[in-house]
C-alpha cells in the first residue's frame, strides 16, 4: 500500500507498507523533508511496525513521538503528518496527479445559479460522469451568500442588502456569510472525488485542498497559511474563507467533495459591516474587535489586477496538476437552472433557518 501527504506549510511524506493479520508490516517512510539525526527515520519505521491497522492518525503519531531520539529535529515533517500518510495508504487514497483536471471558467452568472452549479457539478463528479473540476466563478451581481445552517435574520440586515442591490442566497455548505461584489471578490470551487481526501479528517481535508492556492499566492509574493478551521490568512490579516459539502455517490457508494473558497480581492469594509450583522462573539473568536480589520484584500497585497490574480492562480494549478479547459454541459446547465427555480431562488430555502 502506498500513501502520500503534504504537510501543510511543509514537505511531502510518502509511506509504503503492507498489512498482515491486522497489523502494519514492512513500513517504509520517505519524503523530501529534513530530519536529524539520520537514525530517526529508522525509529519512525520501527514505531509503526506492528501497529494495529485500525490505529488512527493521532495514535500513530503518539507511537512515533515516543520512539524518536530526544535530539530529533524535524523540518517540513511532523509525527502527525506521517500518521496521516499511513491512514491514506490504508484507505487507498488517490493523489492530485491521478486525475485529468478540468477548468470551468464561465462568464458572469447570477448568485443563485452559482449555488446550483456547485451542487450539480459535484453530484456529477460523485456519479463519475464528470472529471474533477476547478470552477472559477464570475459574479453577475452583488450578493450575500449565507452558510447552510446560518440564521438569515441573524446574519443579514435585509434593508441594507436591498439598499445596495445585494441578492441574499443560501449555499449547500456550512460556514459563514460571504460578502460579494463582482469586481472585488475571487471565488472558486473544487469538485473532487472523495478518494482524494480519503484518510484525512474533515479538518485536515481543508488544509489539503487549500495547499495549491497557498503556493499560487506565494508565487505572487504573498506568504499565506491555512488557519483552522477554514480560513486562509497572511501577516496582514485574513484573505479568504473556505467551506465544504460531502455528497454521496450513486446507491450510497463513494461520493465527492465540494470545496469552495471566497477570496477578498478588494472590499468595501463600511458597506460590509452595514449589510452583515457581525456580532461581538464572532469578533472575539477572530482575535479582533473590528470587522474592518478581519480581511486584508489581495489588491493591496499584490498590486495586481483581479483578472491577473485569477490567471496566475489558474496557471499555478495547471503547472502543478495539469488542467484542461472545459465547460458546463447543456444537461448540467439545465439541471442547475431547474434547481434555481425549485430551491436556490426560493424563500423556503433561503429562509430555512429564519
Amino acid at each position: 500500500m502506498h500513501g502520500e501527504y503534504k504537510v501543510p506549510g511543509g514537505k511531502l511524506v510518502v509511506v509504503d507498507l503492507d498489512v498482515e493479520e491486522g497489523v502494519l508490516r514492512d513500513v517504509r517512510v520517505a519524503g523530501d523533508f529534513f530530519l536529524e539525526p539520520d537514525e530517526a527515520i529508522l525509529a519512525i519505521d520501527r514505531a509503526l511496525e506492528g501497529a494495529p491497522s485500525s490505529t488512527d492518525a493521532a495514535g500513530l503519531a503518539a507511537r512515533i513521538t515516543a520512539a524518536l531520539p530526544g535530539s530529533t529535529v524535524m523540518l517540513g515533517l511532523s509525527a502527525e503528518g506521517v500518521g496521516i500518510a499511513v491512514r491514506r495508504a490504508l484507505a487507498h487514497a488517490t493523489e492530485w496527479s491521478d486525475y485529468d483536471w478540468q477548468l470551468v471558467h464561465m462568464g458572469p452568472q447570477a448568485p443563485a445559479l452559482h449555488m446550483a452549479l456547485d451542487e450539480v457539478l459535484t453530484a456529477e463528479v460523485a456519479a463519475g460522469r464528470r472529471a474533477p473540476t476547478l470552477r472559477v466563478w464570475e459574479w453577475a451581481s452583488p450578493a450575500v451568500v449565507i452558510g447552510s445552517f446560518q440564521s438569515l435574520r441573524n446574519e443579514v440586515d435585509p434593508g441594507e442588502a436591498a439598499k445596495h442591490g445585494m441578492t441574499v442566497v443560501r449555499r449547500v455548505s456550512g460556514g459563514g456569510a460571504m460578502f460579494v461584489e463582482p469586481m472585488s471578490t475571487i471565488t472558486y470551487s473544487l469538485s473532487v472525488p472523495e478518494a482524494l481526501v480519503s484518510g484525512l479528517s474533515f479538518a485536515d481535508s481543508y488544509a489539503y485542498l487549500d495547499d495549491w492556492v497557498l503556493g499560487a499566492l506565494a508565487d505572487m509574493g504573498i506568504r499565506a497559511w491555512y488557519k483552522p478551521l477554514n480560513d486562509i490568512a497572511t501577516d496582514a490579516g485574513k484573505i479568504a474563507g473556505a467551506a465544504q459539502k460531502r455528497m454521496v455517490g450513486p446507491d450510497g457508494g463513494p461520493g465527492a467533495v465540494l470545496h469552495h473558497v471566497t477570496m477578498s480581492y478588494d472590499v468595501d469594509a463600511d458597506k460590509l459591516v452595514r449589510v452583515l450583522r457581525i456580532g461581538k462573539e464572532k469578533m472575539s473568536d477572530k482575535g479582533t474587535t473590528s470587522a474592518k480589520k478581519r480581511v486584508d484584500p489581495l489588491r493591496r497585497q499584490t498590486g495586481l489586477a483581479r483578472e491577473q490574480v485569477i490567471d496566475n492562480m489558474i496557471a499555478s494549478f495547471r503547472d502543478r496538476y495539469g488542467l484542461t479547459t472545459g465547460e458546463v454541459t447543456t444537461e448540467e446547465l439545465a439541471r442547475a437552472e431547474e434547481l434555481v427555480q425549485t430551491k436556490f431562488a426560493t424563500e423556503e430555502w433561503t429562509a430555512r433557518v429564519p
